[in-house]
């Protein structure tokens, strides 16, 4: 069996011709669909409760508020009961027929299957452009290289989802996340409808929201168990500018005979002085957290795929 996790928030028109397109495109297959009710001010809960009440695989999961997509996405994993759990959008947008598609590079191998919108139907400056750019940006940071990161409709493996916790908007991510725990990932192109119905929650607004989420993904794949690399590296910098610059004062003082108070240099050597100990500290004190973190969750500092012993004989 697999679980199909859907976040809606007020899909109104969009809901009743999702739910009878899934089950159109998959006969004879078991599975459950999960709606997850972000907060919706519509009619959504509504006519998803309608559906329930008429499938015993449809089931509903409504959320206090609209916590975000993201999080949306967490609570239909915590509560999906598939083998295999399958996203996608609530805006007709992702097709349901291409799921078979999924499904089957699961069978052959894969823990991760994420679909790419090849021919995508959305605005073109507004969406398509600054998506690719952002795609090629996570490929280069964080070494996966795939086409579309923003694509909701993947396949993903139940054992793969258990080790990943969702924050923010990191949703899109998760490829990435069960790259690092060792999971084999690929992607297939998928099919795009444009919107027909509801409101976009997407645009440039997002932008700086990525940007962020690639600066998180840098230091969650370097820096994660090792802070003080990274806070100690700006540390040293600071340290090496405040000594260029000391140098540069005792030039000026000994060789030009110009006064240390006509020159901003001593400031500038104070300031990046306690600036390269304010790096250390704060480097210093992240590696305790990042250390308490992990103990406390009892996580070890690395995950067995699997082991093979000796028969005796």
């Amino acid at each position: 069996m697999f679980s199909i996790v859907i976040p809606i928030y007020n899909e109104e028109d969009n809901i009743v011709k999702l739910s009878d397109s899934i089950l159109n495109s998959l006969p004879n297959l078991k599975y459950e669909i999960l709606f997850i009710n972000d907060g919706s001010t519509d009619n959504s809960e509504e006519i998803i409760e309608k559906l329930t009440n008429n499938h015993t695989n449809i089931h509903l999961i409504n959320l206090r508020r609209n916590y975000g997509q993201t999080a949306a996405m967490q609570a239909g994993f915590d509560h999906s009961k598939g083998d295999i759990v399958i996203p996608m959008d609530g805006d007709l947008q992702n097709d349901p027929r291409d799921i078979p598609l999924l499904l089957n590079k699961i069978n052959e191998g894969y823990d991760v299957v994420s679909g790419w919108r090849k021919d995508r139907l959305d605005k073109k400056f507004t969406r398509v452009i600054p998506s690719k750019i952002a795609n090629h940006l996570i490929s280069k940071i964080s070494g996966l290289p795939l086409h579309d990161y923003g694509c909701t409709l993947k396949a993903y493996k139940k054992e793969v989802l258990n080790e990943i916790k969702l924050y923010g908007e990191m949703h899109r991510f998760i490829p990435i996340y069960a790259s690092w725990e060792g999971a084999k990932v690929t992607e297939i192109p998928v099919r795009h409808h444009a919107r027909i119905a509801g409101k976009t929650k997407y645009g440039l607004s997002r932008i700086p929201k990525v940007i962020l989420d690639i600066l998180v993904i840098r230091f969650f794949d370097k820096s994660l168990d090792r802070p003080i690399h990274l806070f100690g590296k700006f540390g040293l910098f600071m340290f090496f500018l405040a000594f260029v610059l000391a140098l540069l004062a005792l030039y000026l003082k000994i060789f030009m005979n110009t006064s240390f108070i006509l020159t901003p240099l001593p400031l500038l050597v104070v300031f990046f002085t306690m600036s390269g100990l304010l790096c250390i500290f704060i480097g210093l004190l992240a590696e305790i957290q990042s250390r308490i973190y992990f103990e406390s969750i009892n996580r070890p500092s690395y995950l067995i795929k699997q082991t093979h012993k000796t028969k005796k004989e």
